[in-house]
């Protein structure tokens, strides 16, 4: 039996697809959607209510969430940067639509990173997400926020822990659903990260904490599994590992999650998905790519299975 269980966030709809060249059809990120449904997926980032010159490959975001199936028991989740994305994320909702569930808000802790991605500070973020969360709340939608470059920023370098813990402070003061740490470079290492999901933990109390990573320097599942032994609630992932950040001068996809749930799955952590689901949407997803995905489990498929009796001998 699993030791604990573990919710995996698939965010390849919107941190996965927002980098790529190629802007696919609103009804193959749906079929994508369907397929990650299928495989067992409860939580996915669906879309990003951005500006469409900005982020181009998100400019159907209505779109997709209009066409998403209500399925009992599935998240879908919005990110909003600021109060007009958060009115677009609400109008999702009207005239008896579902919409999405929830809102994701973002805080940045670098000045720089903020100012290029968010056109704010790192303190102005903070100010908006907490607004955002409020705003939200108060419209009866669940929001969360997620913590960005929390391991290291591509303009300023490293990132003092200590302003981390105090953002998650000030954010925690909203009462959002959960907060997220995430490595959005790819420049954490295990130790690293267990010690600041130690003290975020210790600074929020029970609100839930989730773990992003991106695998830019090949520590990203390492990473995951020192945030799931440190005491995470939720990873995110991105099937195949697609992703990358605009903004962020070569940083590269997000954890596979076909990776992510090989790992958990053969460590006792359960994710409730699909593994051999999740590597036949990598196969599909690739089509639509027209090139390989970065996942390793996906690659090498999970763990051989004995033929019969004799082989398992």
């Amino acid at each position: 039996m699993p030791k604990r269980r573990i919710a995996l966030v698939e965010v390849g709809p919107r941190d996965g697809l927002q980098n790529q060249r190629r802007v696919l059809s609103t009804e193959i990120k749906l079929a994508m959607i369907g397929r990650l449904m299928d495989a067992g997926v409860k939580r996915l980032e669906v879309a990003s209510f951005v500006h469409p010159g900005r982020v181009p490959q998100m400019a159907d975001a209505e779109a997709v969430v209009a066409g998403l199936p209500d399925a009992l028991g599935v998240q879908y989740i919005g990110l909003v940067l600021n109060r007009r994305g958060l009115d677009r994320a609400l109008a999702t909702r009207t005239g008896g639509a579902r919409g999405v569930d929830q809102v994701g808000a973002v805080a940045i802790a670098s000045d720089t990173f903020a100012t290029k991605n968010q056109g704010q500070t790192a303190d102005e973020s903070v100010a908006v997400a907490v607004d955002i969360v409020g705003a939200a709340r108060a419209r009866g939608l669940s929001a969360q926020v997620t913590l960005s470059a929390v391991c290291g920023c591509p303009f300023e370098g490293p990132v003092d822990a200590a302003r981390v813990v105090d953002m998650a402070r000030r954010v925690a003061e909203a009462e959002p659903a959960e907060i997220a740490l995430a490595d959005t470079i790819g420049v954490g290492v295990p130790a690293q990260v267990a010690d600041l999901v130690g003290r975020v933990r210790e600074a929020v109390g029970p609100i839930p904490l989730r773990g992003h990573f991106h695998d830019t320097r090949n520590t990203g599942i390492a990473n995951v599994w020192a945030a799931v032994e440190a005491g995470v609630d939720a990873v995110d992932a991105a099937l195949g590992g697609l992703g990358g950040c605009p903004f962020a001068p070569r940083a590269t996809g997000n954890v596979a999650s076909e990776d992510v749930v090989y790992l958990l799955d053969r460590s006792g952590v359960a994710t409730g998905v699909d593994l051999d689901a999740l590597i036949a949407a990598n196969a599909w997803m690739r089509d639509h790519l027209d090139a390989p995905l970065p996942s390793r489990v996906a690659r090498a498929g999970g763990f051989p299975k004995a033929k019969n009796n004799a082989d398992a001998a």
